[in-house]
């Protein structure tokens, strides 16, 4: 069993992530803390295989994280879960030690991709003996590397997908299916579908409104940020 901690300064993010990490097989969570601090204190206490980093914390930066966990001694990995999308960042997390990095925000499928291509690594790697050759060794490095969009179901995108994200994040009142597909210039199904997907993946929620005449109609709203 590979033990994570999850490291996240929004309780309910935090929340979330925890019950990710859980629903997928072969991990589990040994904790969860919200700041830079408490997860040093929690690692010198016990031992942790993964940690989910993010990296603007209260107290201090996630680069900082790994590089205090390095210089402690630390074997336990870091996947970057962040906002952070300056490339100077991700090549300083790369030199950090950091093995995958993710977006916020994301969605269950997502995560789990990147979990079991970690445990698929961790697996290859952790046999004892030497590498046969330098393509096992590329094999190996290989296991880390996602395809794009991972974890979509077939025949949606990302880029619908981060069009109906970002109109329902500006929408501070909510968006219908109609509404979406105005915003967005998609059809009012597929506008549902993609709502009804970040739904289903909680990043947004449902709610009936009622009209004077007729069914409800389900209005979807952000639950990032």
């Amino acid at each position: 069993m590979i033990s994570v901690l999850v490291v996240e300064d929004d309780p309910v993010v935090a929340e979330a992530h925890r019950q990710y990490v859980a629903r997928v097989p072969g991990f589990a969570v040994s904790g969860v803390v919200h700041s830079g601090g408490d997860a040093l204190r929690f690692c010198e206490r016990e031992q942790v295989d993964l940690i989910l980093l993010d990296f603007y914390l209260p107290d201090t930066h996630g680069l900082a994280i790994c590089r205090a966990l390095r210089a402690a001694g630390s074997t336990a990995d870091v996947i970057a879960v962040t906002s952070a999308r300056d490339l100077a960042v991700v090549k300083a997390a790369v030199s950090a030690g950091v093995v995958q990095y993710l977006l916020k925000p994301f969605t269950f499928p997502t995560l789990r991709e990147k979990l079991e291509r970690y445990a698929r690594f961790r697996q290859s790697v952790g046999q004892p003996g030497e590498a046969a050759d330098q393509a096992d060794i590329d094999r190996a490095f290989a296991t880390l590397r996602t395809a794009d969009n991972p974890g979509l179901p077939k025949g949606m995108s990302g880029e619908t997908l981060d069009a109906i994200r970002a109109a329902l994040r500006q929408a501070d009142d909510g968006l219908s299916a109609g509404a979406a597909a105005t915003a967005t210039g998609v059809s009012r199904v597929t506008a549902r579908r993609y709502l009804e997907y970040l739904a289903d993946n909680g990043m947004a929620s449902r709610e009936p409104r009622y009209g004077q005449v007729g069914r409800p109609e389900v209005w979807y709203r952000s639950l990032t940020s």
